[in-house]
């Protein structure tokens, strides 16, 4: 039986505007989750509905109460995006970055999750300057004990692969400076296909294969902080200019994070992704006991205003329980 403590993000409890904060983290924990990722936006939202209005600051404090008196960790604050390698002033990212880390430190959060630079037209690939601007972000970070979890994302501009990502990790070489795996980009960067009939690339399950083996012979167990699960609904039709998610300005792998992950397994849902393979690769074959963190962006979560985020909270567990009990047969 597995024993990872299980979290899951606040955008995965529900996405129409009824779904508010305090529903979802008294969802998280009603459900038996360890802890919760919390949205920046959601904590400006819950802020402004406040009378009289709170400052992100205050809002922050606010909620990190309501997570304590519900039991509730606070595993991280997300995203920080687009930061390194960015071509504005490094002086306003990183003091966009001290306030990020200062709510992050209100809500009591252990981590400050950070997608790898997706801006293509805006940044530069010059890896130096990536590295030493992590090392500046780390160390900022680090003066409000907060630690800063870094993820590869399928759509990424100059790192798209937990290769790359665990790379950054080892040259910045800071101790609070560490991934955050995500089955999601993994699958659609080296396995998935959006934008055709099948839904895998040619070669995706040789790819994929091939990725999770070098994973487990490789990656250092101390550079995990923690890992997120998802699942991909299959695009029926494919991801073309007809299609309602469509958006010629965006990768398909972004238009597919942001509209169609479910939890694993949800196959009755159209969920497609090798969910077993990834799970026994990272739970069983690599031995992960750390924290396991639900991510998804459901559609469906957005329209139904029906769908409460207690509902959204179990079909969480209920993935997890059956990833278990899949896994526990390999």
């Amino acid at each position: 039986m597995f024993k990872n403590h299980l979290a899951i993000t606040t955008s995965s409890l529900g996405l129409h505007p009824s779904h508010t904060l305090p529903e979802k983290i008294q969802a998280a924990a009603s459900n038996g989750f360890f802890a919760v990722e919390i949205i920046y936006q959601e904590i400006v939202v819950y802020g402004a509905s406040q009378a009289p209005p709170l400052t992100t600051i205050a809002a922050a404090h606010s909620i990190g109460e309501l997570c304590l008196s519900a039991k509730l960790e606070v595993l991280a604050l997300n995203p920080f995006k687009n930061f390194e390698g960015h071509h504005s002033p490094l002086t306003d990212r990183l003091d966009s970055a001290r306030h990020w880390t200062e709510i992050a430190a209100c809500l009591g959060a252990k981590y400050l999750q950070v997608p790898s630079q997706f801006d293509t037209a805006n940044s530069s690939e010059d890896w130096s300057q990536m590295v030493k601007e992590m090392r500046q972000l780390s160390e900022l970070a680090a003066s409000h004990s907060i630690s800063i979890a870094y993820e590869a994302v399928a759509w990424g501009s100059y790192i798209d692969t937990w290769e790359e990502s665990l790379r950054l990790v080892q040259d910045v070489d800071r101790p609070n400076f560490g991934l955050c795996l995500d089955s999601f980009h993994i699958a659609a960067r080296v396995w998935g296909d959006c934008t055709t009939e099948r839904g895998i690339r040619e070669d995706g399950d040789s790819a994929l294969q091939a990725s999770l083996d070098r994973f487990v012979q490789t990656c250092p167990m101390e550079r995990i902080f923690y890992v997120q699960l998802s699942d991909g609904e299959r695009f029926v039709p494919p991801l073309r200019p007809e299609h309602r998610f469509y958006q010629a300005d965006l990768p398909s792998a972004l238009t597919w994070s942001r509209n169609m992950r479910l939890f694993p397994l949800e196959t009755e849902l159209g969920g497609y992704f090798p969910m077993q393979e990834i799970g026994n690769a990272w739970l069983n074959r690599k031995s992960w006991k750390g924290v396991v963190s639900m991510e998804i962006f459901d559609w469906r979560m957005r329209e139904e205003a029906s769908r409460r985020p207690d509902e959204n909270a179990k079909r969480g567990m209920e993935s997890w329980k059956k990833l278990v009990a899949a896994l526990e047969q390999t």
